[in-house]
Order: C-alpha cells, then sequence, then structure tokens
C-alpha cells in the first residue's frame, strides 16, 4: 500500500492550530489517503523548513501568522487571488515541482459571514483592524461584496494607507490611524490584528459599537479574546469567534489540493475549542 500523501500547516507559533484536526476530519470524510501534521519555523527558518518539506516529498502547506507575506517571495507562482492579496496561505506542490502560492482566507470568511451567519456586507460600512497577511487576503472577497466603504485601520496609518491605494480599483477602500475612523456607524467590525493572540485589544474609541453592528475576530479557540468581549460589552448585535473562517479556508485549501470541496457543516459544529 502506498504511503499516504502528506500535507502541513507552518507558523510561529503553531501548538494551537486546529488544522491538523479540521483535515483529518476532512479526510475521513472525503475517503483521502494523507495525514497532515504541523510544522514550527522561526521566520529566520521558514524557507529551509519549506525547501525541507516539499524535498521530502510534501504535496501541500498551509501557512499562518507570521509567514503569509514572506513566503510569498519563496514560490514559483500565484493564483490571481494570492497575486491580489500579496499574501499566501496554501502552496500546492505542483506535478512539475514547482510551487503554486494561493490565498483561501478571504473566501472562507465571506462564506461563513454571509453563508453560515447569513451576515450581509452589501451597503454596509466595514471596518477592518489591521494591514498584515490576514487582513491583506481578505480586502478583494470583501470589496466584491459591494460595501458602503471598507475603513482600513492599522497602528500605522501610512501602512493602512499604502495598503487601501493597493486595492482602490476593486472599491471604495480608505486607510486610516485608530484614531482617524470617523463616523461610527459601521455595520461589521472585522479583527484581522495580531493583539489577540496576547489577549490584547487594539486601541478602538468608544462608540464604533452600535446595536446592528457585528463584530468578527479572526481568531479562534477559547477563551474568546478581548476584542469579542469588548464587542459584547457595548451591545453589538453578534459578537463571534473565527472557527467558522477557519473551517471554510480549510475547505478551499483542500479542494486545491485534492480536486474534492469536503462539506464543512459536521465539522464546524465538532470544532474543539
Amino acid at each position: 500500500m502506498p504511503e499516504p500523501d502528506r500535507y502541513a500547516v507552518i507558523g510561529h507559533p503553531i501548538a494551537h492550530s486546529r488544522s491538523p484536526w479540521i483535515h483529518a476530519e476532512f479526510a475521513r470524510a472525503t475517503g483521502q489517503s494523507m495525514v497532515y501534521s504541523a510544522i514550527e519555523a522561526t521566520p529566520a527558518a521558514l524557507g529551509g523548513a519549506i525547501r525541507a518539506f516539499f524535498d521530502g516529498g510534501g504535496r501541500g502547506l498551509n501557512v499562518t501568522a507570521p509567514h503569509k507575506e514572506a513566503v510569498v517571495e519563496l514560490l514559483s507562482s500565484l493564483t490571481e487571488r494570492a497575486r491580489v492579496a500579496g499574501a499566501v496561505n496554501t502552496i500546492a506542490r505542483q506535478p512539475s515541482g514547482a510551487l503554486l502560492g494561493d490565498n483561501t482566507d478571504g473566501v472562507g470568511f465571506v462564506r461563513d459571514l454571509t453563508h453560515n451567519l447569513a451576515v450581509p456586507i452589501a451597503g454596509r460600512r466595514v471596518l477592518l483592524l489591521g494591514a498584515g497577511g490576514a487582513a491583506r487576503g481578505l480586502l478583494a472577497p470583501l470589496l466584491a461584496e459591494q460595501p458602503l466603504e471598507l475603513v482600513i485601520a492599522n497602528r500605522s496609518a501610512t501602512r493602512a494607507a499604502e495598503l487601501a491605494t493597493r486595492f482602490a480599483a476593486l472599491g471604495p477602500v480608505r486607510g486610516t490611524g485608530f484614531d482617524g475612523l470617523g463616523p461610527p456607524d459601521f455595520g461589521l467590525i472585522v479583527n484581522a490584528t495580531s493583539a489577540s493572540m496576547q489577549q490584547q485589544l487594539p486601541p478602538l474609541a468608544e462608540g464604533l459599537v452600535g446595536p446592528g453592528t457585528v463584530c468578527y475576530e479572526l481568531a479562534y479557540g477559547a477563551p474568546v479574546t478581548a476584542f469579542v468581549q469588548w464587542a459584547r460589552e457595548r451591545g453589538a448585535a453578534l459578537a463571534c469567534m473565527g472557527g467558522g473562517m477557519l473551517v471554510e479556508q480549510a475547505a478551499e485549501a483542500f479542494l486545491l489540493w485534492r480536486g474534492v470541496r469536503p462539506d464543512t457543516a459536521v465539522v464546524r459544529a465538532r470544532l474543539p475549542a
């Protein structure tokens, strides 16, 4: 019997990742012969770790923080959505041995929000917190949903403005510092900062959350993050963690690798904290 195909997720830190469990569930449900592990790699060790994995016969990688932007330079080619994002969360080894980078974050996020949670994006003012690799993957899919405006807020107003300029052709988007958010009538606030990994909160002004505001945290697991707690204390219509997005983006990566998109409902319902 041939050895199962090898996949993994690479990041720093990585011990918290639920991706190995998710992909094991997908493999069982779809009858795929594969194993999936987690690889800890610091930024300095990223290139060597990726080469070692694929030289050893690996078929595909998921890429998580803090490597989504840095990994782009290590790849042979990018899908259009990864090129637009300037960030990669999925790598597939091609039959030629070349490495293809993709980004399934945005499509996974939009599917969880609009399909699973039944929250429309069209016509809402959207506030996206953060301007790193996680935020980059969301921008094009968010703008494709036709929000009234998308505001990128970041500690570095310059970085936020540069990112907004990169995506300006796709819809109404602007970048600002946390102190320049303007009218507080946001229908959707998405936390794509790394602050949640330290249970910290970006410096957000009072008044941003109204009774109709939906707040979505990209981080997942337990306990709830400082951002979700902040949103709930201010009466948000919905404040949720990103477990649904994690599963949906994983299903898109699985489709790229294996040619079949697994059903996500059971996995979402059983996702460990």
